[in-house]
């Protein structure tokens, strides 16, 4: 049946084209990373779903409305009430994103010799994590690291593995426990509320808390709806609130599936840990009651809470991905399967077998896109995740991919379209594709700000 947007268009705005020839320059000049693109020169931009919301009519109201008092804003208490009715969480602590949740989560709790095991941690997870001196480890289960295979909830947590995990690092040096709803470096792929009980059951076991990361959740809730025994009959409300009320606090980019353009929180139930929090807030953030926000923020993010749970809306996001992948395995395009909630994942590996994971296969694959059409994507493989052991010795992630994130309310199944006709162009012609070695990069988070070269001739 045709996918049919649960909403009608209010304002417009133009994209910018541009030639091939013009293409080549502007990626030459950016060091062949598209990070380092300007937005006016992409015409498709699929480089991330954070932040790149376009908001409704009821957002946009609630933003002429907020209440811009530095302290006690009622937009705040807006804000909170939302969110402790969605979590059930004790404490709400509203950041300007969620690596700032992060960054006084784990500036608080992590460490040299702390170890944070998590399904898969995401790139400012995981930045934040190391920042800290502790180890960020990723325990997803054995099909999550297989694209090709299909199976219903790849994101889940290896719950073995997890118990081994601590019996060998020691319950005294893990300070919390994380699971990433949907698992965004593992495809976008769900966690089933089984796993999110077992896991908290082995947090129960051995007296540890967990949090999630919950950028997604609402995507995540609408996946256990559709495909885990029990739940068709239940609302994507009442599913997300029980999967809040297995943890013991959350990070989100509220950016996500908050459908705003800024902001994020940090929510838990332990008095102590919440009071050594606020006082790292108003440090480097901002008032307990407006976290480095705008408080009109604060309004659009109480308003679009509510909206994401909306399951006409959920039902068109997850389809117009789904759409999106058919279309591509339909031509012989690899991705990963099944498709996830927010984006498809090109499976570089398969794509591009002949370019070597330290030559970065999906950057690759991520610059020919941008040449071939003006689509921005990003590698989510071994240029963001790779990294050299102590022998020197290149270590490869699991996967190599290409994330195309699909901006909520933005773009129409014609943009679809046209994207999956450029990847299918660039995938026919895929012998051509060389890789690239990093000139220049940041000892953190390098893909952002990374300077490449592109390796000519073929190994």
């Amino acid at each position: 049946m045709t996918i049919i947007e649960p909403f009608k268009i209010k304002a417009v705005e133009p994209l910018t084209f541009t030639t091939r020839e013009q293409r080549e320059r502007l990626l030459e000049q950016a060091h062949h990373n598209v990070f380092l693109l300007r937005a006016e020169d992409v015409l498709i931009d699929l480089l991330t779903d954070s932040g790149t919301t376009a908001m409704s009519a009821r957002q946009w109201a609630g933003i002429m409305d907020g209440d811009e008092a530095y302290a006690g804003s009622r937009s705040y208490y807006k804000f909170e009430k939302v969110l402790k009715n969605l979590t059930g969480l004790e404490h709400v602590i509203p950041t300007h994103q969620g690596r700032a949740a992060e960054k006084i989560l784990f500036s608080l709790v992590g460490g040299p010799g702390k170890s944070i095991p998590n399904n898969t941690h995401f790139d400012t997870t995981r930045a934040n994590i190391e920042y800290s001196g502790a180890e960020a480890v990723d325990l997803l289960n054995a099909v999550g690291k297989q694209p090709e295979v299909r199976a219903d909830f790849k994101g889940n947590m290896d719950v073995d593995a997890l118990v081994a995990f601590i019996e060998d690092r020691g319950v005294e040096n893990i300070p919390l426990v994380m699971l990433t709803v949907t698992n965004n470096s593992g495809g976008g792929q769900p966690v089933s509320m089984q796993n999110i009980k077992d896991v908290r059951a082995v947090c129960d076991r051995f007296g540890l808390p967990l949090f999630l990361d919950a950028c997604r959740f609402a995507e995540n809730a609408m996946f256990i709806k559709m495909r885990e025994p029990g739940y068709a009959n239940k609302s994507v409300r009442e599913i997300a609130q029980e999967m809040f009320s297995y943890a013991d606090g959350a990070t989100m980019s509220a950016k996500k599936d908050g459908m705003s353009n800024t902001g994020g929180f940090l929510a838990m139930n332990d008095d102590d840990l919440a009071g050594r929090a606020r006082t790292v807030l108003i440090v480097t953030e901002g008032f307990p009651t407006y976290g480095g926000l705008a408080r009109r923020d604060l309004e659009a993010l109480a308003i679009g809470l509510e909206e994401v749970l909306d399951e006409n809306y959920l039902t068109y996001r997850l389809r117009t991905i789904e759409y999106f992948g058919d279309r591509l395995l339909e031509a012989g395009v690899p991705i990963l399967e099944p498709t996830g909630g927010h984006a498809v994942y090109l499976d570089a590996k398969r794509f591009a077998p002949h370019i070597p994971p330290e030559h970065f296969p999906g950057q690759a694959i991520t610059c020919a896109l941008y040449l071939e059409g003006g689509i921005r994507g990003v590698e989510i493989g071994s240029l963001m995740f790779g990294s050299t052991d102590a022998s020197g010795v290149f270590q490869a992630p699991p996967m190599e991919l290409v994330r195309l994130a699909m901006p909520r309310r933005v773009y129409t199944q014609s943009h679809v379209d046209y994207c999956v006709e450029n990847i299918v162009q660039v995938f026919n012609n895929r012998d051509k594709l060389t890789g690239y070695r990093i000139v220049e990069e940041a000892p953190y988070l390098r893909h952002f700000t990374a300077k490449l070269s592109r390796i000519t001739a073929r190994r």
